[in-house]
C-alpha cells in the first residue's frame, strides 16, 4: 500500500498543474486492489478545506469529491464509513466537514457527546456547547 498526501489528489482531481497532475494520474492508474493507495482521515480533511478555502468550492461540491474517492477501488480510505457519514452531513448543510468526521469518528468511538464551543457545529448530531 502506497500513502497519499493531500496535493496529489488534488493534483488528480483538479488537474490544474500539468506536471504534476500527469504524475499524479499515473500514480494513480498503477494502483490496484492488491497494491492501493491509502488516503487518511487527515488528508481528506485538508482536502475538504483546500477545496473550500483556496478553490472556493461549495459544500455539495466538496461532498460530490469526496463521495467519489470514496467509490474507487484502488483507494484505501482510513475510517471509510464515518467519512461517508460527514459527507452526507455535508450535503445536509449540517456543518463543516471537519466537524462532522470528528463527531462520526467520536460516535463510533462510543462517546455519547461532543462538547464544543462551535455554535455551528451544535446543528450535528452529538455536539453540545460547554
Amino acid at each position: 500500500m502506497t500513502g497519499l498526501d493531500t496535493n496529489i489528489l488534488l493534483r488528480y482531481m483538479l488537474k490544474d498543474d500539468d506536471s504534476q497532475s500527469q504524475k499524479a494520474e499515473r500514480l494513480v492508474e498503477q494502483l490496484t486492489e492488491s497494491k492501493p493507495g491509502f488516503v487518511s482521515v487527515v488528508v481528506i480533511v485538508e482536502l475538504a478545506w483546500v477545496l473550500e478555502k483556496v478553490y472556493n468550492f461549495a459544500d455539495r461540491q466538496i461532498a460530490m469529491a469526496i463521495e467519489r474517492m470514496l467509490q474507487v477501488d484502488v483507494l484505501v480510505v482510513e475510517h471509510h464509513f464515518e467519512v461517508y457519514l460527514a459527507v452526507v452531513a455535508l450535503r445536509k448543510g449540517q456543518g463543516h466537514f471537519g466537524d462532522a468526521l470528528i463527531g462520526a469518528i467520536a460516535r463510533r468511538a462510543g462517546c455519547k457527546q461532543i462538547l464544543t464551543f462551535d455554535r455551528k457545529a451544535t446543528r450535528l448530531p452529538g455536539f453540545a456547547l460547554l
